[in-house]
């Protein structure tokens, strides 16, 4: 695993499309600090992806420079205040919390990008922590866009792009509220103009990746330079989209769509051991509703002729319960917030 996270999140795959995943307790107490500094852990691939080359081993400056250029992302600033200085939250019942821009400060893109990295080995194709405009602005819609082998098949290639959801809220359906807003990023987001213009997007950085270097040791060439030639096959398809010369239907074949829903969820008032069996079998019930009900709000969405929604989406539901996001959101960002004044 690039990260190692197997040894704080369990992983239970219950079905190719459903993937529940398990932080447990240590004396009783649920692991937040260990999770957290897994997260940390995972900064500075999610901020600058392969752009840079790979960064296996780097120093206290990069990281520092990797948490001020996630601060310089409009919300993550915005949410630290929330969360650190004012001690709240933001419940998602809130208006307030319908602010794109406050939700990526809460940390639900890193959640995934680590989960994809060490439980689908998948790569980063773009960081948009790298790609940050000069009003703080990101470059395209989806949370995620990484390339691994298609779930279905593991010797064909497929490009995620993949949504995030955090949620927390005072009448205890979390869960079900977070499902629901993925299918709605589903409706918004796997349309014909939306994805173009995202494509288009994503294209234009075809070449703003790092050359191979004389300083990297010979096997750390050798991933980069496949790396980088995986990533040019991906830009071509990319490219021939976008001109017309690749049929978009074709193309959305080729994708996966990575949904995760990190959630506040009752399990946790009522259990302090992942291994009580009343723990597994509460908790696979849950999973399993919530997947019931993502499926049934998917299946309801309108299908309008011509669309890519029409077509059936490589969908993976990744769910992960928690016992209070307040908790964990605060914790990430007094650690990611002292670590770029370190």
């Amino acid at each position: 695993m690039t990260f190692n996270s197997s040894n704080i999140i369990t992983e239970k795959k219950f079905s190719t499309n459903l993937h529940g995943y398990i932080v447990g307790f240590d004396f009783g107490q649920f692991r937040y600090d260990d999770l957290s500094e897994k997260l940390m852990d995972t900064i500075v691939d999610f901020a600058y992806g392969y752009h840079t080359g790979i960064l296996k081993n780097y120093d206290r400056r990069v990281l520092k420079e990797a948490a001020k250029s996630i601060y310089n992302i409009k919300g993550f600033t915005e949410v630290k205040f929330v969360y650190v200085d004012e001690d709240s939250e933001l419940l998602d019942c809130e208006k307030r919390a319908e602010d794109k821009y406050l939700k990526r400060g809460e940390f639900g893109e890193l959640i995934l990008h680590l989960l994809l990295r060490d439980f689908f080995k998948t790569l980063p194709l773009i960081s948009k922590i790298h790609f940050k405009d000069s009003d703080g602005a990101t470059v395209h819609g989806f949370d995620i866009v990484h390339i691994g082998s298609d779930i279905n098949d593991s010797t064909k290639k497929s490009i995620f792009l993949g949504e995030s959801k955090l949620y927390a809220r005072k009448d205890n359906n979390a869960g079900k509220h977070g499902v629901e807003d993925l299918v709605k990023d589903i409706e918004a987001h796997f349309k014909k103009d939306f994805l173009k213009r995202e494509i288009a997007l994503i294209g234009k950085k075809k070449h703003s990746f790092a050359p191979v270097s004389e300083s990297m040791n010979e096997p750390t060439k050798l991933q980069y330079q496949q790396f980088l030639d995986e990533k040019d096959e991906w830009f071509e398809r990319l490219s021939k989209v976008e001109k017309g010369e690749y049929k978009l239907q074709d193309f959305i074949n080729s994708v996966t769509v990575p949904l995760v829903c990190t959630y506040q969820s009752e399990l946790f008032s009522l259990y302090d051991d992942e291994n009580n069996q009343d723990f597994i079998d509460e908790y696979e019930l849950e999973m399993k509703e919530l997947k019931k009900h993502f499926d049934k709000k998917l299946s309801n969405l309108p299908i309008v002729k011509g669309e890519p929604i029409s077509t059936k989406l490589n969908v993976i539901l990744m769910l992960l319960p928690i016992p209070s996001k307040k908790q964990l959101i605060k914790l990430l960002h007094q650690k990611l917030y002292n670590q770029q004044n370190a």
